[in-house]
């Protein structure tokens, strides 16, 4: 039997945040702003005369190296972050007003964002949240890399990756219905090698990069340690599978197993399982619910645990 309905929610207050854009390195200022019931996240560009760009798999853009929107000629860059927090903290409608082409890179994470929502706190609002239920399985391969999701009570992720050493092989598994997100997976940060950087430079992209906003991994070994978690590269790349899937306009329920995967395969997978009408269905609740987000209080003490310098 289905668990009772949720409602959508939204901030109670606005947020602001300043930074540089990890790929543009240009200044950016960002505000969330609370939305109504059934909105949705849109992004504004302010200096576009307000232009807007909704956060779903029909708008997306580049996805290489971040995931980026764009309607029309107009682009939002690096949004995964974001979504992430908001979705793994169960906040459905808010304006992101942006005064430049990519979200803010912080400090690499989905931390600040977590931090910064569950301090002003959030709004329920009278709509009942839709969840996306899988009905069957859908899948992405390419060579030996992987996604599919699959039916499944709870939001549950399976997530393997492999690279060159010193990260390697790495595994997580866990489920946002349950809380997962604000303890396990929100601090994580973002991560690249030292080799690749003259490379990535070359190409007009990491222009924003420090190691305050990024793990920077040599043939040594880390950089500027220590991890936040001794798993938080594969970590970070279940933050990012998150935010990409949050462009499926809604949270889903079902099970997510990915393989070697990255923005690219995640937003295929969104845009193939969107063309496959019979692959879903509009639920108001997840089928054995759990607590679908930590209140207030334990999210405070769960992100207090976190070195704000880490």
């Amino acid at each position: 039997m289905a668990a009772a309905p949720h409602y959508e929610r939204t901030i109670d207050s606005e947020l602001e945040f300043v930074g540089v854009g990890l790929h543009s390195g240009a200044p950016v200022t960002m505000r969330l702003v609370p939305a109504p019931a059934g909105s949705g996240i849109v992004f504004r560009r302010t200096d576009l005369d307000n232009f807007e760009i909704p956060a779903t798999g029909r708008n997306v853009a580049k996805v290489s190296y971040a995931t980026s929107l764009m309607r029309g000629s107009v682009l939002i860059s690096t949004t995964e972050h974001l979504l992430s927090a908001l979705i793994g903290y169960g906040v459905d409608n808010v304006i992101v007003e942006v005064d430049n082409l990519e979200v803010p890179i912080l400090d690499g994470s989905a931390l600040p964002y977590v931090q910064a929502i569950v301090a002003c706190g959030v709004r329920q609002q009278r709509r009942k949240r839709e969840y996306l239920r899988i009905l069957k399985e859908v899948e992405v391969r390419e060579g030996d890399k992987f996604i599919g999701v699959y039916p499944g009570p709870g939001y549950s992720i399976d997530y393997s990756i492999d690279f060159p050493a010193p990260i390697g092989h790495g595994r997580f598994v866990g489920d946002l219905a349950t809380g997962d997100y604000v303890e396990h997976i929100a601090p994580a940060r973002t991560f690249g090698f030292k080799e690749d950087e003259a490379k990535l430079r070359n190409m007009g992209l990491i222009r924003g990069v420090s190691d305050a906003c990024a793990i920077i991994v040599s043939a040594q070994g880390v950089e500027n340690g220590p991890l936040r978690f001794a798993d938080e590269f594969v970590r970070h790349k279940v933050l990012d599978l998150i935010g990409d899937l949050a462009l499926a306009g809604r949270r889903i329920q079902g099970r997510v197993v990915a393989e070697r995967a990255g923005h690219a395969m995640h937003t295929a997978l969104v845009q193939r399982l969107l063309r496959d009408r019979s692959a879903w269905e509009l639920a108001h609740g997840y089928d054995e619910e759990p607590e679908a987000q930590p209140s207030s209080a334990n999210a405070m003490t769960h992100l207090a645990a976190v070195p704000a310098n880490a």
